[in-house]
């Protein structure tokens, strides 16, 4: 059985990773909205079917990719029913081959593990290591979903604030491209 808590719009009263303190303390800062669910482990997007009819929305699907020679990582989102096609990411931004980045670089440059990628480790890439590419389709949408930095804790924002005011906090500029 997989559990769902009730839609809140307040931080968790603890923190389980550094990059969830730090979402929660920057959302406050910018004054940028939310609802949260909390949730058994969620990994998959088989796991998000019940969190976004909670939430009255679609997760989307956050992917992190790296080149060959894991010097260059993209955070890739895209819409939950789309399969990942690596020739056509590749087409649209005129880049090499690129693979899904290894297990422990998800830790060390996310901030995260395997299942909870998320747009907001870019709140903790001070280097500016990650380029965040997003489909048209998800910036077209009026609500974004995703984790909050672990696999329990997922949340309502809307794009426009992650667009607009979260990416420009971080200093992150994005791409959109149409796959």
């Amino acid at each position: 059985m997989f559990y769902i808590s009730n839609i809140f719009s307040t931080p968790p009263a603890q923190f389980t990773t550094d990059l969830q303190k730090e979402v929660y303390k920057v959302l406050g800062q910018l004054k940028i909205p939310f609802e949260r669910v909390k949730t058994d482990e969620a990994i998959s997007m088989e796991d998000c079917i019940l969190i976004n009819e909670k939430l009255n929305m679609e997760m989307v699907k956050t992917l992190f990719l790296c080149n060959k020679k894991k010097t260059l990582f993209y955070l890739f989102i895209t819409t939950g029913e789309k399969a990942f096609n690596t020739k056509k990411f590749c087409e649209a931004l005129d880049i090499s081959r690129v693979s899904f980045a290894p297990q422990e670089l998800f830790e060390e440059i996310l901030g995260t593990k395997i299942g909870a990628a998320t747009v907001f480790s870019t709140l903790t890439d001070w280097e500016k290591t990650i380029q965040v590419i997003f489909d048209r389709d998800v910036v077209e949408n009026k609500y974004y979903g995703c984790s909050d930095g672990t696999t329990t804790g997922y949340m309502k924002v809307k794009t426009d604030d992650i667009l607009n005011v979260l990416l420009p906090h971080s200093k992150h500029t994005y791409k959109i491209i149409n796959l």
